[in-house]
Order: structure tokens, then sequence, then C-alpha cells
């Protein structure tokens, strides 16, 4: 389980503890010393520049003496202002450690106005006090001069504190992230290790999986519904396959027994009777007409869902082309009094692959044909729209279920509600149609109720 996302979790959680640790350890420790002169410096320069800003705006002496006075005291620096001219020095702070002692004060200040220093900042060790002091000067003017000095409390002690209680407190948070890292680990990995669990068991076809997990995270919550939607999916298709077979295999089997009774029988009865042979044979062929068909629509199908067809476009006149398409289904008026209505306009071109096209109006006919029963009226009608031309092909015949409309495109989908056996029928129809349209990228669908029958429509763009 080294490798489980639980463990992974609980790692990456003691890692990201360990590290803000280092970081707090590496500025709070390490760093602290540097990081406290600079502060310093940049607080010193700040009061040097307040005092400046001060002697811009006073208007007199006393009043800039008075406000430098202000500003030592609310900083806590030793602040002297030189008079050059005079030769002498108004001091602030001066019984503080934050002030040199004269002799270096005087050296430093005879260096800075003999260099003709405008600014200059430097860290020295107050001989008084034996500390760490940050002097900071500035040029006023040819008679004012500033010097602002500030001690460096020594912070080893602080830094040696720090360090023995940020041991104690790595500890802490060592133990506290050990423990809250394993529980938030367990908590994230536990829908997972479910989806895991059930994933398996979908995988070994071990009944219905559920997949429902509770909205806590919003990516694993999609997974489960996309999971849930696969198992649906597969279980849809597993059916399908249940019913392919079954489909097939009666197809198959009906066709090749009575090839085969037939067979037999022009074999063994009816050889020397020309009349009853001849009925016989017919049969035979009728069957294998049979077979041929459903092996065709399996090869077509296949083509198709392989994505390998492609099209040959070419412009057709739509009125003449299903003129001639119903032309071939007279026979049906004629033998078994069917009437097919036809509603068109014309002067309509199209472009299409009439081979296929042709494909689609057949077995949409037969379609019309297998499921009319008793009501034996077959309509085609086009309607010329703004966008497009509607093609619509009806029945009479029962409606279709609303809970079989939605699957009737598949392969192998028969309703269960009887059909007519006049037309020879495969399963694969409808499948085919579907793939048809959609490689010409035609909108089509179907209407079922018992006012308006079965309506099988697509639409022809413009």
């Amino acid at each position: 389980m080294k490798n489980s996302i639980r463990t992974k979790i609980w790692k990456y959680l003691i890692l990201f503890s360990i590290l803000i640790l280092v970081l707090l350890w590496f500025f709070q420790i390490v760093l602290l010393p540097s990081y406290y002169e600079s502060s310093k410096t940049k607080e010193l320069e700040h009061v040097v520049q307040s005092i400046s800003r001060s002697y811009k705006k006073s208007e007199s002496q006393k009043e800039f003496f008075l406000e430098v006075s202000n500003i030592a005291h609310r900083s806590g620096v030793c602040i002297i202002v030189s008079d050059v001219l005079s030769n002498t020095d108004y001091a602030t702070n001066s019984l503080s450690k934050e002030c040199l002692s004269e002799e270096v004060l005087n050296q430093y200040k005879q260096k800075f106005i003999s260099n003709h220093l405008e600014k200059d900042h430097f860290f020295t060790i107050n001989p008084l006090f034996k500390n760490k002091t940050l002097v900071n000067s500035l040029k006023l003017d040819n008679k004012f001069y500033i010097f602002a000095s500030s001690s460096l409390v020594p912070i080893d002690s602080t830094v040696s504190i720090l360090r023995k209680q940020f041991i104690l407190v790595t500890i802490l948070v060592l133990i506290l992230a050990l423990m809250v890292s394993y529980f938030i680990s367990k908590k994230l990995s536990a829908p997972i290790i479910k989806l895991t669990n059930a994933t398996k068991k979908f995988g070994q076809k071990k009944n219905h999986q559920d997949f429902e997990i509770p909205d806590e995270f919003f990516e694993i919550t999609e997974l489960a519904k996309t999971l849930e939607y696969a198992n649906h999916e597969v279980e849809q298709t597993d059916q399908l396959r249940k019913e392919l077979m079954a489909n097939v295999s009666h197809d198959l089997k009906t066709p090749l027994t009575m090839i085969k009774a037939y067979a037999e029988m022009v074999r063994d009865l009816t050889y020397k009777n020309k009349t009853k042979r001849e009925q016989n044979l017919n049969v035979i062929i009728e069957e294998t007409d049979r077979l041929n068909h459903l092996v065709n629509d399996i090869l077509t199908l296949s083509v198709m869902e392989s994505k390998m067809m492609t099209l040959k476009i070419e412009e057709l006149v739509l009125d003449d082309f299903i003129k001639s398409i119903l032309d071939r289904y007279k026979i049906f008026e004629e033998e078994e009094n069917y009437q097919f209505r036809y509603e068109g306009c014309k002067n309509i071109k199209i472009k299409a692959d009439s081979k296929k096209l042709e494909q689609v109006f057949y077995n949409l006919i037969n379609n019309a044909i297998q499921y009319s029963k008793e009501k034996k009226e077959i309509e085609i009608q086009v309607t010329d729209q703004k966008k497009d031309y509607l093609i619509e092909i009806k029945n009479q015949g029962e409606p279709i279920p609303e809970e079989d409309l939605k699957n009737i495109w598949n392969k192998y989908y028969r309703s269960k509600k009887d059909h007519q056996r006049s037309i020879i029928g495969t399963g694969l129809g409808l499948s085919i149609v579907k793939q048809i349209l959609e490689l010409h990228n035609f909108e089509y669908g179907v209407i079922s109720n018992e006012k308006e029958g079965t309506v099988f429509y697509f639409r022809i763009p413009k």
C-alpha cells in the first residue's frame, strides 16, 4: 500500500508541513539579525527625512529645534543638530545609550563635513555602552547638519529563545501534522477507494454498480457521474448484444432451417413433380435472398460505423428520384392492395449520394410497410421550407410506444408489437438510415402518436 493514494496524500501533507517549518525557521532564526538591521536602517532613514521636512516647514529656528525634540522623543533615537558656523550642537536624548561618545561623534562629523557629503550612514561600536550603533547623517544646508544614531540591541539572546521555542513548536506541529494529514488523507481517499472498488466489480460485471458519491468534492462527483453513465451504457450495450445474438441467430436459423427443409423435400419427395419442385425451389431462393439481405446489411453497417465509407455527392432532381423509387413498389399495390400517396414539389434539386439516399428511402418505406398492419396506406411528402426540404414518410399503423422511440435507431432493435413479414427485415434498416443521414449531416427524427400515426422525417438543406 506504499503507493496508495491515501499514503501519497499523507506523505505530501507531512512534507508540506515540514516545508512550512523550514521556511519559518529560516526567516525567523537565520534571517532575523539581517532583517533587524535592515529595519533599523530604514527606520533611522525615515527619522532623518522627517527632520529634513520639518526644517523646510519651520518658520523659526526655535520651532525647528522643538520639532526635532518631538521626533527624537517619538522615535527613541539620539539626534544631534550641528551648527558648523557657530560650532555648536543641539542634542536630544544625550544621556541615552542611543548616542555615541563625543569623541567618536566628532571624528565622524569632521570626516563627513570635510568630504562634502550630502548623506551617509555607518555601523560602529559605541565605546560608552559597548553596543553596536547605527549612525545616519544628512546635510540640511551649509549651516546645519543632522546626525541621528540608534543602538542595535543585541538579539543573540532573542534568537536563542526563539530557537528553543521553535524546536518545541516543530515537534508539536509535526505530531499535529501527522494526525491531521492522516484524517485528511483518509477523508479524501475514501470516495476514491469506493469508486475503485465499484469500478473493479464493474469490470468483472458483477451486477449493477452504484457509483453515487456524496457531493463533497466536485471532481470526484463528476467522475462518479461519468462512471455511472459508462455503467449504464455498458449495461445497455450488453443488453443490445444479447438481443443482437438472439435476433441474428433467429434471423439466420429460420431461413437456414427452411432452406434445409425444402431442399430435403425436393430431394426426397418432389423431385419428380415439376410444379411442387419449382415451388420448393422458389422458397429456397427467397430464404437465400433473406440471408443475403441480412449479410449485406451487416456489412454495410460495419463499413459505415468504421468511418471508411465516403459519399459520392451529385445533383439530383428530388421529384424524379422519389417517383423512380415508388415505381418499384407497384407490385405491392397490385398484389397486396397497398396505397402509396406522394405529394412532392417539382424542379427541386438537391445534392446527395444517390445510392445511399436510395437506401434511406427503401428502408423507411419498407419499415412503414412492415408496421402498417391492416391500414395499408403509405404517405411520402416533400415540403419546401425556408432553409431546407422536409421529407416525411408516414403510415397509419399503431403508434410506437414512447419508451421505444429512443431505441428504434439502435441495431437489431424491434418494437415488441408484431409486424408484417411481407418485407424482408433484418433489424438493421433504421440503424443504416441513421448512419447515412448523419454522414450527409441531415437532421432526422420520428413522430408517433394516435392522431398522426408514425412519421419518419429528415431534412435536406438547400
